[in-house]
């Protein structure tokens, strides 16, 4: 493959065009070959709200995570769009001592009071959170690493053989596709269903981590408000469940009684990249001859939580 660059990235998701991003701006011409448009990517249905979902704790990923917390806040004060910061409220059905092994990367951590908790919550943290719209957001990706020389190939590999010499460095940010790509029997599906409704005016996003009926969370943005949610592990189904829907909205309603009119504008399903063992962040010098490859891939439902602190850490890796 003739691409004429310095840095060849492997898909176009969120990973792997904040990854194409940092490399330009330490200097390198970079192509990003991906299955698919940004648009159509795992990263476009996300809810896109920072926080560290179905990762392992601490150590590094506390790092990456703290890294793209402060990027998120910066975007978000110079107007980068589909960027804003939320209040929030976690709260959970029993008691969680101890602060949340995260509190370092969120300047405004507190606990709920007690008149904050939904009914038959007994503890919670508030904090500021980014959110991102994923749309507007790849948007604004995708046409700034053009701006900056980047090229976009839009080709399915079967292999990471077929960039092999394409660029002295190959970054595979190919999400679930690594499981096919490389090899990694490590990479499975865990499915997420999405409502999205019309705001009625909410502006706090609101989680329960171990609501007994199904996990639930209400993500507002500027126009909608994301609805969730799923976890189902081993999962390869892509199409919404009309009953699983009617489910996320009576948990959601009852979380946010103001939900209990709002119009349903869609449904979305995505597959979470999850990884036994964590994210594969490394350099692999023997897998593909003519080309060193860094690993930026598995992150699980964090995607957007980890996205510029593991391209920061890509970057270094690329050298």
């Amino acid at each position: 493959m003739d691409v004429r660059a310095d840095v060849v990235v492997v898909g176009a998701g969120v990973i792997g065009l904040s990854t194409a991003l940092r490399a330009q701006r330490a200097g390198a011409r970079v192509a990003v070959v991906t299955a698919v448009p940004p648009q159509l990517t795992t990263s476009a249905v996300a809810a896109a709200v920072w926080y560290p979902t179905r990762v392992e704790a601490g150590g590094e990923v506390a790092d990456w995570g703290a890294a793209t917390y402060a990027e998120l806040v910066r975007q978000a004060a110079d107007g980068v769009p589909g960027v804003a910061l939320r209040p929030t409220r976690m709260m959970a059905h029993q008691d969680t001592p101890g602060r949340p092994w995260w509190a370092e990367a969120v300047p405004d951590l507190r606990p709920l009071e007690r008149a904050e908790l939904a009914p038959g919550c007994v503890s919670g943290w508030a904090f500021t959170a980014p959110t991102v719209e994923m749309p507007l957001y790849l948007a604004w990706m995708l046409d700034r690493f053009r701006r900056r020389g980047g090229r976009l190939v839009t080709r399915r590999l079967d292999s990471l053989a077929q960039v092999a010499g394409a660029a002295p460095v190959v970054v595979n940010a190919s999400g679930l596709g690594a499981r096919r790509l490389c090899g990694d029997g490590a990479l499975y599906p865990v499915r997420g269903q999405l409502v999205l409704v019309r705001n009625p005016g909410l502006r706090t996003s609101l989680r329960i981590q171990d609501d007994p009926a199904g996990y639930t969370y209400v993500h507002p943005r500027s126009r909608d408000v994301v609805l969730g949610g799923t976890f189902d592990e081993g999962s390869w189904d892509t199409a919404a469940d009309p009953e699983t829907a009617r489910a996320i909205i009576a948990r959601c309603t009852a979380l946010a009684p103001r939900l209990r009119d709002a119009e349903v504008v869609g449904h979305l399903v995505g597959l979470r990249p999850v990884r036994r063992g964590g994210v594969r962040l490394e350099r692999d010098e023997a897998t593909l001859p003519g080309s060193a490859l860094v690993h930026n891939y598995g992150h699980g439902g964090a995607g957007v939580t980890l996205s510029w602190g593991c391209a920061d850490a890509a970057v270094e890796l690329i050298g």
